[in-house]
């Protein structure tokens, strides 16, 4: 029993994958954003490639076919350099923009879009070289090296073809104008990156659902953690019975104060007691001040007996009180009547005595 106490067999607690997300421990993988960035960068490349093709051919030919008239000065070349750039940054752009976002929304879909702040705080762990002796020699640190062999490999088998194509190409021993040879590489090239391009969307794939594999390995919990973990959450389950009975202790003790000042106690006539109090003048209905069973019902009225607050009973109205009054709230409705009736009873009995005993005085 004490041989497998210590292994990892039970899932996460949400308050473990919470601690976790806070430390930057997510399933993430590289090949996720490179597959990203490269895919934005070829949407972007076919969106904006032919403005771009002919903002730099109306460059170049604007620069080269005034070379013979453009005196040559460090004011001339400055301006070139500048328009070049300029025109550089125009072209540019586009792609930068698209591979810069689609690198934060592969980071926000994997970590769900939250901030890990604990994940940025120093770690001087990472900063032993023994430990990073461990993680370098690692199996975990093997698989993506070992990832990254596959897709160097699948990349060469699948671009072979068309590397072959490319090279076997007229274009090579004829010919040929300047357009026409920039127009066969941008074709030739984006054959092979749209090959490269889905092999690393598969790896990618792969690669993340092992991470997450992985990730999902790494916090798990031993059946001890996670009955530490719940004592902690919810509380010492001793501690909680006690914290509970001196509530309860405490709610009684409030119960039997309030029980001298009642107006009247209904009784069903020994298994149930409960206590009223009625002032016109602050309650829009009477308040049941005190109520139990058995025991408790005993002690209600020994301590009206002890006040002299009168003891009625109605088994009915006790038992429809009981069930569905609660200590310290208005009757229900539907027993106005039969509690007014008790209440005017109790009212002539009180003025009776209160005449009696000023008669004898």
């Amino acid at each position: 029993m004490s041989e497998h106490s210590g292994e990892k067999t039970e899932q996460a607690t949400p308050k473990r994958l919470e601690e976790a997300y806070n430390k930057g421990q997510i399933a993430r993988s590289r090949e996720v954003q490179t597959a990203f960035v490269l895919v934005a960068a070829l949407v972007a490349l076919a969106f904006s490639g032919g403005e771009m093709w002919r903002i730099l051919t109306h460059t170049q030919v604007s620069i080269l076919g005034h070379l013979h008239d453009i005196p040559l000065s460090v004011g001339t070349i400055q301006a070139y350099a500048i328009q070049s750039s300029l025109v550089f940054g125009t072209c540019v752009w586009p792609i930068l923009t698209a591979t810069v976002l689609a690198g934060l929304l592969a980071g926000g879909i994997q970590t769900r879009f939250r901030t890990t702040p604990e994940a940025l705080s120093i770690n001087w762990e990472r900063l032993n070289p023994v430990e990073g002796f461990h993680r370098l020699f690692s199996f975990r640190s093997a698989v993506p090296t070992l990832i990254n062999i596959i897709k160097l490999g699948v990349i060469i088998i699948l671009t072979y073809n068309v590397i072959r194509d490319v090279l076997a190409d007229p274009i090579f021993y004829t010919s040929v104008d300047i357009a026409r040879i920039a127009g066969f590489m941008a074709e030739s090239s984006f054959r092979i990156i749209i090959r490269v391009s889905a092999v690393l969307v598969i790896l990618a794939a792969a690669d993340y659902a092992y991470q997450f594999w992985q990730n999902n390995q790494d916090m798990k919990m031993t059946k001890e953690e996670v009955k530490e973990e719940t004592k902690n959450t919810e509380g010492n389950p001793q501690i909680k019975t006690q914290r509970r009975r001196r509530a309860l202790s405490a709610a009684k003790r409030k119960m039997l104060a309030e029980i001298p000042k009642a107006d009247v106690v209904v009784v069903n006539p020994t298994h149930i007691a409960v206590a009223l109090r009625y002032d016109r003048k602050t309650m829009r209905a009477p308040k049941i001040v005190a109520k139990g069973s058995r025991l408790n019902a005993l002690r209600i009225r020994e301590i009206a007996q002890e006040h002299q607050v009168p003891i009625v009973e109605n088994v009915p109205l006790a038992r429809l009180m009981f069930k569905y009054g609660r200590v310290g709230g208005e009757i229900p409705a539907e027993l106005y009547a039969a509690v007014a009736e008790v209440l005017a009873w109790v009212y002539r009995v009180n003025a009776y005595r209160y005449y009696r005993e000023a008669a004898n005085n």
